[in-house]
């Protein structure tokens, strides 16, 4: 059996037909359920009325130690590709409720139905835990015994997107090259060379804020020992979501936060308070064992990275950098022209540590958004398990809201590894913790972007700037000229001096949404001016080449998203 365990605001499923030779009769066509526990399953060869306690009742601990009293129960194949019989599926399923509506208010979704599913999920990090249960596991265990195991040659293919709508981040990144998904590698991105030049704007653009805001940039192994995952805490709460191996005498853990090796390099020294605030940014890779069923293009994958942060201050620091983080987080986004709310979650039934410290630390938060003038809502008990934080959703070009940033006080585990600086008074002090993430997951940040801008990019982060095209065979020579130039420029230039009709270049270079085409012909090249066009169909003639770069530089440098005037 595998699950996909979502603590949500909200989950809403509407019938849409039944897709099974057995299914279940529903006389509800729409249902909405608020602040749920949401469990998605797929029932597995093997599986039996034990796994399917097992299953549910995991799942009711987790509500229990998070005061949650709703469970919907929501039958999910995608999460497999090894499903047992549908009769004997859903007649586990049923069991998996029976069970649950004994302890708490618990719906179960029709069995075989073909749904529309929406889901609002919670922002604290074990919001979305997956796992797999009874044969599947004995499976899993013993794959890397078995000696002759027959090679599946038919996944050394490229994932197919076909069937997406046009708006998808996954279908607009097709037509525009910008990465692919391969079997072999399941849920991890094939960035292409136009994906690839977004991607490291994107990462340009917070390593030009971290400068600013005087952050030292590190990078940490992406393995570790299991020792270090015990001490962060992250065995006993984040374990089901690691990709753990041994190797000769060692258990390794592949790293699904930056936190805990980051905090090895802050020990790896003394430190004076005069040397605090240590603020530290790293965009390495990170890895988090997602089932393949929940993949989402760009929006969950199993290889990712952030541009996290981890602040190391003294208890007295903490006002005054905090208001430094949330300037920080209103900078960026006002350079996608996008309006963000505020959410403060508090300490979760599932924490570590004192109390007291948990509520000194949820105080610091709210006279932060105070100071600053930040309206915000309460999240009660979504924190994460090691401190309380402010999560950003922020809002696209269609309204729609995405979970993003995040500022998380710690002061937990500081205490754990023992970390220490000498204060004023030549005493040894523990420092505070400020876990920060700007953008959060750059992949699934710039999936919110190829849909906020449905793949027309501003100048700064546009894959290609300018397409230079040739009108006849006797512009050429001009052509290759201005697009030298360009070049010369440090633009990202392209050039077609192809045989092709004038509007099929255009059209060519709108499908690809370059922002700009120089248009040359005879004329152009007797006087030695160039015709801008945008790819709106906005148009200028006569226009001095080097008037036209000083005019796409300027529009670089402030990241402006505006064309043609």
């Amino acid at each position: 059996m595998k699950i996909l365990q979502l603590d949500v605001d909200n989950i809403k499923y509407e019938l849409i037909k039944p897709e099974a030779s057995v299914y279940e009769q529903s006389d509800e066509k729409s249902v909405s359920v608020d602040d749920a526990v949401a469990l998605l399953v797929s029932v597995e060869m093997g599986d039996d009325d034990s796994v399917a306690e097992k299953a549910v009742n995991e799942t009711l601990d987790f509500m229990s130690k998070n005061k949650r009293q709703r469970l919907v129960i929501y039958p999910f194949a995608h999460l497999s590709n090894n499903l047992l019989e549908p009769k004997e599926a859903m007649r586990l399923i049923a069991h998996m409720q029976e069970i649950a509506s004994s302890k708490v208010d618990s719906k179960k979704a029709p069995f075989g139905w073909n749904k529309g599913l929406t889901l609002v999920i919670k922002g604290h990090p074990l919001a979305e835990m997956s796992r797999s249960y009874g044969d599947a596991e004995v499976k899993k265990e013993a794959r890397t015994a078995v000696p002759h195991r027959k090679i599946d040659t038919s996944i050394v293919r490229k994932s197919d997107f076909s069937g997406l709508p046009e708006t998808d981040h996954r279908t607009i990144a097709e037509k525009l090259d910008l990465f692919s998904f391969q079997e072999v590698s399941p849920g991890m991105v094939y960035w292409h060379r136009n994906g690839l030049v977004v991607y490291r704007e994107l990462v340009g653009l917070v390593r030009e804020m971290l400068r600013k805001y005087e952050y030292q940039e590190v990078s940490t192994p992406s393995l570790a020992n299991v020792a270090l995952w015990h001490v962060s805490g992250h065995i006993d709460h984040y374990r089901d979501n690691m990709f753990m191996f041994g190797s000769e005498s060692e258990q390794l853990g592949m790293k699904p936060m930056n936190c805990p090796s980051t905090i090895l390099i802050f020990k790896s020294r003394k430190w004076s308070y005069r040397e605090l605030p240590f603020r530290t940014a790293i965009f390495d890779r990170l890895y988090r064992n997602e089932i393949s069923g929940a993949l989402t293009g760009l929006f969950r994958v199993r290889e990712f990275s952030q541009d996290d942060g981890h602040i190391f201050i003294a208890e007295e620091q903490l006002a005054g950098e905090l208001t430094k983080v949330l300037a920080l987080v209103s900078e960026v986004y006002k350079t996608f022209g996008m309006t963000f709310k505020a959410k403060l979650s508090t300490m979760p039934d599932d924490h570590m540590g004192d109390e007291m410290l948990w509520e000194k630390a949820t105080t610091a938060l709210i006279e932060a958004l105070k100071a600053n003038n930040l309206s915000y809502v309460t999240k009660e008990k979504e924190g994460a398990f090691y401190g309380p934080k402010i999560d950003f959703d922020v809002f696209d070009s269609m309204g729609r809201d995405w979970q993003c940033a995040t500022i998380q006080i710690d002061y937990q585990l500081p205490i754990r590894f023992k970390l220490e600086y000498t204060g004023e008074d030549g005493k040894q002090h523990t420092p505070v913790m400020i876990h920060r993430a700007i953008l959060g997951s750059l992949e699934r940040f710039l999936g919110v972007l190829i849909e906020h801008y449905q793949g027309k990019f501003p100048v700064w982060l546009s894959p290609q700037q300018v397409k230079v095209i040739s009108i006849s065979e006797q512009a050429n020579s001009y052509a290759e000229s201005v697009y030298a130039k360009l070049k010369d420029s440090m633009l990202r230039v392209e050039l077609d001096s192809g045989d092709r009709t004038l509007e099929y270049k255009i059209r060519d270079a709108q499908m690809q949404k370059i922002p700009y085409m120089i248009v040359v012909g005879k004329k152009e090249s007797d006087s030695g001016m160039i015709t801008i066009r945008d790819r709106s169909g906005k148009q200028k003639r006569d226009v001095k080449l080097e008037d036209f770069v000083g005019m796409v530089k300027g529009q670089i440098e402030s990241r402006s998203d505006s064309l043609l005037q």
